[in-house]
């Protein structure tokens, strides 16, 4: 099988020296969604609500351009995160940067997150100044809108109950996820305190 960024490129150069006509458009092969690309580039899909409706890419800048249904916001363990309809910036292999249309509230302050970048098991978001780190596996699955991880969560904690056994490592990555949360607002909160 290949790597996801071989795959990825492999996509694109076919995409791009294709003639344009329709036979040669059916032999293509699928555009890779949103979620593809980003773990071709180390990221986990839960960067990214579920809801994406198309990207724009381009490979040589690594420029892109998501779009969701509409805006989206839920809550992560009382941080509030609101995701505009069109989320932008530069992608390359571990980092996004220029983000532009994902925010975070702290205290009563919306903050854009402007940076993220992956680092082994680590995910650190930028707020400009500041940055926090959290586990990778905080981001294997999509949040939800209106609910975020808490709808997954739920889905899983019901069907464990009926016996496939994933429930309890679903409320203990929870659990973890909570503890990562609530570390990033004292830092936060800290560093918005000292100023």
């Amino acid at each position: 099988m290949l790597p996801p960024l071989l795959l990825l490129f492999a996509n694109l150069v076919l995409l791009s020296s294709a003639p344009n006509t329709t036979a040669s458009a059916a032999a293509d092969p699928p555009k890779l969604s949103a979620y593809q690309v980003l773990l071709a580039y180390g990221f986990p899909v839960g960067l990214l609500p579920q809801g994406v409706t198309s990207y724009e890419l381009d490979p040589a800048t690594g420029k892109f351009s998501v779009y969701l249904n509409s805006s989206c916001s839920f809550s992560i363990e009382g941080y509030s995160l609101k995701y505009k309809a069109t989320i932008s910036g530069t992608i390359s292999r571990g980092k996004i940067k220029d983000l532009k249309g994902i925010q975070v509230k702290v205290l009563f302050f919306w903050i854009d997150i402007v940076e993220v970048i992956q680092d082994g098991d680590e995910i650190a978001f930028s707020v400009g100044i500041l940055s926090a780190s959290f586990p990778i596996d905080n981001f294997y699955e999509s949040p939800q809108c209106g609910c975020g991880f808490d709808c997954v969560n739920s889905e899983r904690q019901s069907s464990s109950i009926a016996g496939d056994g994933d429930g309890l490592m679903m409320m203990e990555k929870k659990k973890k996820s909570t503890m990562t949360m609530m570390s990033l607002r004292k830092v936060i909160n800290h560093h918005l305190f000292q100023m």
